[in-house]
């Protein structure tokens, strides 16, 4: 198995697609934490989305040091699909198989290297997220580590990363088109689960049981971040992240298990 992670781990980082990545990530995690700084500093306190920004001091440096979180699980969600799309679409899956004859391990194999590269892309992250939160916080005059929860939502962010990416892997296996993959687990994530969202908070049945086990606002309990919507129900944060890792491992389960049925020559 460790020969298997190690080939899986060779194959993403002896391409420019990790350090591109990782530019990205680490620009988009610094640069939404210095905007959503100011606007917490604004009089209004209001949000991007037309709501108010509301929570304790908490809840406001996990926004700031999160606040790029939705850039990186699309580019997480992104590399869980290359990692099986680009096999089959440069018709590797066949290699790679022969080299790990059995699928169910090679498929494992892929898996815990997607798990490493998302805390990876965390650990980018919280830098770049961190150390430009932690100044636009002091300027603002909020404390940059108000409690011990903030720790936990820093540790929880990497997990968030890694469940995405394994998202990711799922949907590229169940979609073998690597562009249709892409485009349909972008625009299903960026746009099409945010207004469905917005569509189920319209009746209380649908913004009780629904709309918080989504998988954007599963992974916005999981961080406790500052909700812009007064009407909008929050998981627990165990209970988000449990949702999310739901997600991930019914999509990659069942990819995995389709996938060591199929034919690929």
């Amino acid at each position: 198995m460790i020969p298997a992670v190690r080939s899986e781990l060779r194959k993403f980082f002896t391409t420019r697609l990790w350090w591109g990545m990782a530019i990205a990530v680490f620009v988009s995690a610094a640069g939404f934490a210095v905007l959503f700084g100011f606007v917490v500093d604004q009089g209004g306190q209001t949000g991007p989305g037309g709501g108010q920004l509301t929570g304790d001091d908490t809840q406001v440096a996990n926004t700031i040091y999160t606040a790029g979180i939705s850039v990186g699980y699309l580019l997480l969600l992104t590399i869980g699909i290359l990692a099986i799309g680009a096999e089959f679409r440069h018709k590797t899956i066949t290699a790679t198989f022969l080299a790990v004859p059995n699928r169910t391990r090679a498929m494992l194999a892929k898996v815990l290297a997607l798990v490493g590269i998302g805390v990876f892309y965390g650990v980018v992250s919280l830098v770049g997220s961190v150390a430009a939160g932690s100044v636009v916080l002091r300027v603002i005059d909020r404390p940059a580590f108000p409690s011990s929860a903030v720790g936990r939502t820093l540790a929880l962010s990497l997990l968030v990363l890694a469940l995405w990416a394994l998202i990711g892997l799922g949907l590229g296996i169940l979609i073998p088109n690597q562009v249709a993959a892409l485009f349909i687990g972008v625009a299903v994530a960026w746009i099409v689960e945010p207004l469905l969202g917005v569509l189920l908070r319209i009746w209380e049945f649908s913004r009780e049981n629904i709309a918080p086990y989504l998988p954007s606002s599963a992974t916005n309990s999981t961080l406790d971040i500052v909700t812009q919507s007064p009407e909008e129900i929050r998981l627990d944060w165990w209970v988000g992240a449990l949702t999310l890792g739901a997600y991930a491992v019914v999509l990659s389960a069942l990819g995995i298990w389709l996938l060591s049925r199929k034919d690929v020559t």
